[in-house]
């Protein structure tokens, strides 16, 4: 995808091509495809709109950039499923204890309103483009701009790797999907500023997650 999109002559804010005729031209299966167009998500490269088609919004990373979309890319390489999860397990509640204790206003309110667009999301896309801005606004109002650094590479990885959604453009998440509510009690514990609640939400969200992903 680097390379074609390297040699097409494209430019920002260009469209790229449908999912079908992308994948013919490129020889890949559209499962495939759609694999490498998140990473280039993850990565900022291209922009995927709802209904509307994929956009490039700056050139591709060289794969051997010293930057975090580089080693997003090599660490996708390389880990599994449950290991990116573990990750998220020792890395994101820490993050929600902090912020607990660091979030802006601002930031407690734009936690609210992902967590009523998730609500009302179209369609599993949507859903998973809101949820991951929810976790990054939450390693965001920790306070430390190294860790949440970190968390974008751990966060780029889990997209990548971890089970998701590919083919469900039609269907959009159950009113009673158990991470709804795990999100407000993560927020309401931001809200009243306790520390080790937002943990402990945080915490129970992503065993939640990672007992439906293995219980298959």
């Amino acid at each position: 995808m680097r390379s074609w999109i390297a040699n097409s002559g494209l430019g920002v804010g260009a469209k790229l091509p449908p999912e079908r005729d992308l994948s013919g031209t490129l020889g890949i299966s559209r499962t495939e495809l759609r694999k490498a167009l998140l990473l280039l998500e993850v990565e900022g490269s291209v922009e995927r709109r709802v209904g509307s088609g994929t956009f490039l919004t700056r050139l591709p990373e060289k794969k051997n950039d010293v930057s975090i979309a580089g080693s997003t890319a090599a660490l996708s390489e390389c880990t599994g499923p449950y290991e990116a999860m573990m990750a998220r397990l020792a890395l994101e509640p820490e993050l929600a204890r902090m912020a607990a204790l660091h979030a802006t206003p601002q930031q407690l309110r734009k936690l609210r309103s992902l967590c009523a667009d998730m609500k009302s999301s179209r369609n599993w896309t949507e859903y998973e483009k809101l949820d991951a801005a929810f976790h990054d606004v939450v390693a965001s109002a920790s306070g430390n701009s190294l860790l949440h650094e970190l968390f974008k590479i751990v966060n780029g990885v889990r997209l990548v790797v971890v089970w998701r959604r590919l083919d469900t453009s039609q269907t959009v998440p159950p009113s009673d999907y158990h991470s709804f509510d795990e999100h407000d009690a993560i927020v309401s514990a931001l809200e009243r500023r306790a520390s080790g609640d937002a943990r402990k939400a945080m915490q129970s969200h992503l065993q939640t997650t990672l007992n439906a992903m293995t219980s298959e």
